[in-house]
């Protein structure tokens, strides 16, 4: 109950300010067990924060933190990050820290890098076990931020030819879990000599980056 409203009162001052940050806050990465690498694209996140205090008015920290999932420290963070290539496993602990969290108010982007979608889904079971993943319509307001995708999701790399999908987990009308899928968000984020994506691509990766952190500080 004190985690809870330790994070509720933390949450109550970024909404109550006159931009999303008044002072510099942190993002941070999941840090999950199973094998996968959820240590990925390392120049992502810190890209993506750089572009939205430029771009959007935040003030986040430069540098993000690493958080383990069954941590209380899930709690100093508005918003995280998880991504990987493979397998993924939370224990009961994990999921209940993580179930907890999300329903206090905080917001969890998975980003899958290839790879790591099967065992994603049946780990998110165990969090919530009577709630589904919903694709979301590229009619919702995460794609229509300050930065407009009438098409929904990007495409940023090719791997199997499906089609970019956005998807998420709601709780009394609030999407607290958004997961992006065939889009690799994240490697669009990566510093430019890291995949030699060309710029226009990288622009799209970061805008819709940047909708989602804006989408979920204001939601």
């Amino acid at each position: 109950m004190i985690k809870n409203i330790k994070f509720i009162l933390l949450f109550y001052t970024f909404l109550c300010s006159g931009t999303l940050f008044v002072n510099a806050q942190e993002i941070a990465v999941l840090k999950y067990n199973g094998g996968g690498d959820w240590y990925a694209n390392p120049t992502a996140l810190p890209n993506l924060i750089a572009f939205c205090n430029a771009n959007i008015n935040t003030n986040i920290e430069a540098t993000p933190a690493n958080v383990a999932v069954n941590s209380t420290d899930l709690f100093l963070y508005p918003f995280l990050h998880m991504t990987g290539h493979g397998n993924i496993y939370f224990s009961d602990e994990d999921a209940q820290n993580l179930r907890n969290y999300l329903l206090s108010g905080g917001f969890l982007h998975i980003d899958d890098n290839y790879g790591m979608e099967p065992f994603l889904k049946k780990e998110l079971k165990k969090v919530f076990p009577d709630k589904e993943l919903i694709e979301l319509p590229s009619t919702h307001p995460i794609f229509n931020q300050i930065y407009k995708f009438p098409n929904g999701l990007p495409k940023i790399h090719e791997h199997d030819g499906k089609r970019p999908q956005a998807f998420g987990i709601f709780h009394n009308g609030r999407l607290l879990l958004l997961f992006t899928y065939e889009s690799d968000l994240g490697d669009g984020w990566e510093s430019p000599g890291v995949h030699n994506d060309p710029e226009e691509v990288r622009i799209k990766a970061l805008q819709m980056g940047a909708n989602i952190i804006e989408y979920a500080f204001e939601n």
